[in-house]
């Protein structure tokens, strides 16, 4: 199944839809670069390479696993009740997303689990290539969570694979740094996440990387209060302050980052309006 669904067209179709998010944030930029974009692709294509093995090798096959023992186990909410299989489908869909929500959040909250997404956090840039700015530990944790997220909800392996794919479209889309009609964007955030959203989460100011947690669907912030959307995209700078340096950002300390001592987030002063930390930031 893994082979004849995610291999044969959700590959293919998320290569192709990289390529022409490539090439549209190339043309139409929402954010002013501070990096050369060349010597980022190259550091975050490879510390994204084993991250990649561990999703294709170990994260995808073990949910697609679990989903298809759980179909003799009937264990989880899917299983409490009997509706067309559209709609139960439907269901699974959206508490996966539902639970990628959860998860993200933990990943900020829990410290253990942040060393590791902060290799995604610290790209000084937001582009396309930060949606495979992945430490494979993170991976690692993810399948524990989301293997048991399809245990609980009970999906099946069909929505499992579907669901992966629009995840991973879904990521590439609102990390890249497209600039579309704002009107537009602003109809389209109404339900799902856009750049402009996420870019607000990928800011260096703390109270601004607590919000947007959301992957696909942006009514999970909205319904947790979460969301924030009142920041212009010019306002924002990228990152996390205690790793602002360049040229601390290489390849070999990004993999050996979450197993080091992490820095805390600067304290910009309690009560501190959203300008005076970002004054704080530039200096």
């Amino acid at each position: 199944m893994i082979n004849s669904i995610f291999d044969a067209y959700g590959a293919p179709l998320l290569a192709l839809f990289f390529g022409l998010l490539f090439v549209l944030e190339s043309k139409y930029q929402l954010r002013k670069r501070v990096q050369g974009r060349w010597k980022r692709v190259i550091i975050n294509f490879v510390v994204s390479v084993p991250a990649f093995l561990l999703l294709r090798l170990m994260l995808i096959p073990v949910m697609v696993w679990l989903a298809v023992k759980n179909q003799s186990w009937q264990f989880g909410l899917n299983y409490l009740y009997t509706i067309a299989p559209v709609a139960e489908g439907a269901i699974a869909f959206l508490l996966l997303d539902y639970s990628n929500y959860l998860w993200h959040i933990l990943l900020h909250k829990l410290p253990v689990l942040w060393r590791f997404h902060l290799v995604h956090h610290c790209d000084l840039d937001l582009d396309i290539t930060t949606a495979f700015r992945f430490h494979f530990g993170e991976l690692v944790g993810s399948v524990i969570f989301r293997g048991a997220a399809v245990v609980l909800i009970g999906a099946g392996p069909l929505v499992v694979l579907i669901y992966e794919i629009a995840f991973e479209a879904a990521t590439q889309f609102h990390h890249s740094n497209l600039k579309m009609p704002f009107q537009f964007e602003r109809m389209l955030n109404f339900f799902v996440v856009t750049p402009r959203m996420h870019g607000i989460h990928h800011s260096m100011v703390k109270r601004e990387t607590d919000s947007n947690y959301a992957i696909i669907f942006s009514i999970w912030d909205r319904i947790h209060r979460t969301v924030r959307l009142n920041v212009h995209q010019d306002r924002i700078i990228t990152g996390v302050p205690s790793y602002a340096d360049a040229h601390e950002l290489t390849i070999g300390r990004l993999f050996k980052l979450p197993f080091t001592k992490i820095r805390p987030w600067p304290n910009t002063g309690n009560g501190s309006s959203r300008e005076e930390d970002r004054d704080r930031l530039k200096r």
